[in-house]
C-alpha cells in the first residue's frame, strides 16, 4: 500500500477501512496535511475521536504510529532525548580501573565517548525525526505543555530537524506525518497555530454516531443503536462534569448487548449508566433528567 493519499476519496476510502469513519472536513484536512507537508492541529473536547484518527491515519498509512503523550511539566529530556546516565557512569568507572591498574584512558577520549550514540536515548520526537520508515507523530493533549516546550515544537515543526548540543543538528531523515490534538484547556501561541492546517471536531450527530456504532458493535440491532444514540446525545446537552464520549457509546452498547437488552427502559438507563458517566454528580443528573417507557412485557 503506497504510505501517500491519492486524493480526497483515497483518504475516504482507507480511514473507513481502518474503521474510522471520516467526513467532509476530515477527508479534506488529511489530504491536504499529506499534499502540504503540514501538521494537522485537531482541537475539540475529549473523546470525540482526536487519538483516534492518528491511530487510523498511521494504519491507513502502513505507518509506525509515535506517540508523545503531553502532560503538565513536560521537558526535553521526556520528550525528545535524555543521556543513558548509568551507562555513562559504567564507562566512567571502568576508565577510572584502567587508570588505577596503571594504564587507562585519556579523559577527552572518555568525554568523546560518554556523548555518542551509544549512550543516546531517542525519546518521542527525536525517534520520529530519525526513523527510516514512514511515520505518523502523534503529540496528544498539547495544550498541556507550557509555552516554553511550544517553542521547542516550534523548531521542529518549522525544520523537521533539532539541535542537540553534544552531536549538532538533527535533521529528519523522512518527512512525519504529524497530528497534535488539543482539548483546549488553554489557547495555544500563533506561532503553533500558523504552522498547522486547523480542525475541529465535535460530538457527532445522531446518525454519525449512529453509523459508528453499527460499524464498530456490528452486532447491536439498529433499533437499540437508534434509542442509544439518542440518549446519549440528550445527555451531553446537560451540564455534566464529562459529557459521555464515543468511546463510553461504544462501551454502552457492547453492555446492552452482554446483559441482553434489546431496548432501553428507565430501569435499563439507570442500572447501566455508570458505563457513560463517571462522576456520581453526572450519574444523578442524567436519572433526574431520564423519562423513558417502560419495556413492554415478555408474554
Amino acid at each position: 500500500m503506497p504510505s501517500e493519499f491519492a486524493g480526497v476519496v483515497d483518504v475516504r476510502d482507507r480511514l473507513t477501512t481502518a474503521g474510522y469513519l471520516p467526513d467532509e472536513a476530515i477527508e479534506t484536512v488529511v489530504y491536504l496535511a499529506d499534499r502540504l507537508r503540514k501538521p494537522i492541529l485537531v482541537e475539540g473536547p475529549a473523546g470525540v475521536g482526536k487519538t483516534e484518527l492518528a491511530k487510523a491515519i498511521a494504519e491507513a498509512r502502513d505507518a509506525e504510529l509515535i506517540r508523545l503523550q503531553c502532560y503538565e511539566g513536560l521537558d526535553e529530556a521526556k520528550a525528545l532525548y535524555e543521556w543513558n546516565y548509568k551507562k555513562q557512569l559504567l564507562r566512567i568507572t571502568h576508565a577510572r580501573g584502567g587508570d588505577a591498574a596503571g594504564g587507562g584512558e585519556a579523559w577527552e577520549e572518555v568525554e568523546d565517548d560518554l556523548f555518542g550514540e551509544d549512550y543516546l536515548l531517542e525519546r518521542p520526537l527525536l525517534r520520529a525525526l530519525r526513523h527510516p520508515g514512514d511515520v505518523v507523530l502523534l503529540i496528544d493533549e498539547v495544550d498541556k505543555v507550557d509555552f516554553e516546550f511550544e517553542a521547542l515544537l516550534l523548531e521542529i515543526l518549522s525544520d523537521f530537524q533539532v539541535t542537540i548540543p553534544e552531536l549538532g543538528t538533527v535533521r529528519g531523515t523522512h518527512h512525519p506525518f504529524v497530528v497534535l490534538t488539543s482539548n483546549n484547556t488553554r489557547e495555544l501561541s500563533e506561532a503553533l497555530k500558523r504552522r498547522c492546517l486547523y480542525l475541529h471536531l465535535d460530538y457527532p450527530s445522531v446518525e454519525r454516531e449512529k453509523q459508528i456504532v453499527l460499524s464498530r458493535v456490528p452486532e447491536a440491532p439498529e433499533q437499540l443503536t437508534e434509542q442509544l444514540v439518542r440518549i446519549v446525545r440528550s445527555l451531553r446537552q446537560l451540564e455534566l462534569k464529562k459529557p459521555p464520549s464515543i468511546s463510553e457509546t461504544l462501551d454502552w452498547a457492547r453492555t446492552l448487548l452482554a446483559l441482553g437488552f434489546d431496548t432501553i427502559d428507565e430501569s435499563v438507563a439507570k442500572g447501566t449508566m455508570n458505563v457513560l458517566l463517571k462522576y456520581q454528580q453526572d450519574v444523578e443528573k442524567a436519572t433526574g433528567h431520564l423519562r423513558l417507557p417502560p419495556r413492554p412485557e415478555m408474554n
